[in-house]
């Protein structure tokens, strides 16, 4: 299975003016990944859902919105599957999240790109207590295996950029800069955990004896710990229409740009290389005015079907 099957499924709108938005994910065995991902478009026809399911051999990965209803709907069906230990976290939303729902069959449920056994080779897990006591220790090295433009929303006090704009990256990123610290300890950490969980795994198949990674990702850490006790800085980058997080897993105030997609604080927004849906600081330099011009016809499309809706 080397592309991408994806089928969407229609979306209707919700009574109810907040989403519940679950993020979740495991890695499991599945025997036949193309009936599972049937079986979830027939479902979700039925359901007030947006978002976007990821299915393969090696699990379920994704990120849905819809009414409590329906998500605890999708959730029971989950279990009755032989999901019974995914990693699964709840925050709200106060707009519709994402556009559709999408279903996706893919060789992994989150791209390496590289060989690993998620399941059989594990770092250690800490939950954020733990956490705080290890990354806070002079001979730990904390690297974010999130993206470049992730990082620069928010991240941990110390943590290292490994400068990546894919997941596909991070494989490189430890051979020209990791492998000197094999008898480190490395701790490691990512949204959600599921990049964690086969960054891990690498390490440990490459020979690294110390591994550590957070439990349920910054979400799990920004919903159980308190601010003041906490080692984060800035906000947590989503993948969804609230752009980030901040404790309590509350809607955070950077906005993203739709032309580069890096979030922005309200002091970017502010200068005048920002255009809603065309242009930031970030960008503005690196597209044509042909591009742009195509971006605004984009924006003026958007704000038409929204208004239609209305």
């Amino acid at each position: 299975m080397n592309a991408t099957v994806e089928q969407l499924a229609p979306v209707e709108q919700q009574a109810s003016n907040t989403w519940v938005v679950a993020a979740l994910y495991q890695f499991k065995e599945v025997q036949d990944a193309a009936a599972l991902q049937q079986d979830l478009l027939d479902l979700v026809k039925t359901l007030k859902l947006c978002g976007t399911l990821i299915v393969a051999h090696e699990g379920i990965n994704g990120t849905v919105a819809g009414d409590r209803e329906a998500i605890d709907t999708l959730q029971q069906f989950l279990l009755a599957q032989g999901f019974n230990a995914m990693e699964y976290k709840e925050s709200e939303s106060t707009d519709k999240p994402f556009r559709r729902m999408k279903i996706k069959l893919k060789s992994e449920i989150v791209t390496l790109g590289v060989d690993v056994k998620p399941r059989d080779l594990v770092g250690h897990y800490l939950d954020p207590k733990q956490w705080n006591e290890l990354i806070s220790r002079d001979d730990v090295i904390l690297v974010d295996t999130r993206n470049d433009y992730e990082f620069k929303a928010g991240t941990f006090k110390g943590a290292i950029d490994p400068k990546t704009e894919s997941f596909r990256e991070f494989p490189d990123y430890v051979k020209q800069n990791l492998d000197q610290h094999k008898d480190k300890k490395i701790a490691m950490f990512c949204t959600g955990g599921i990049r964690c969980e086969k960054s891990t795994s690498l390490l440990l198949q490459e020979g690294y004896t110390e591994v550590y990674h957070l439990k349920g990702g910054v979400l799990k850490y920004l919903e159980e710990t308190p601010a003041e006790e906490s080692l984060w800085e800035g906000e947590c980058f989503v993948f969804d229409g609230r752009t980030a997080v901040t404790h309590g897993v509350e809607e955070g105030v950077n906005i993203k740009c739709h032309a580069c997609g890096w979030p922005l604080v309200p002091a970017e927004v502010e200068q005048p290389s920002y255009e809603h849906g065309v242009s930031c600081v970030y960008c503005i330099e690196k597209t044509t005015e042909k591009q742009k011009d195509g971006f605004r016809m984009r924006q003026s499309q958007i704000a038409a079907a929204k208004r239609k809706r209305l």
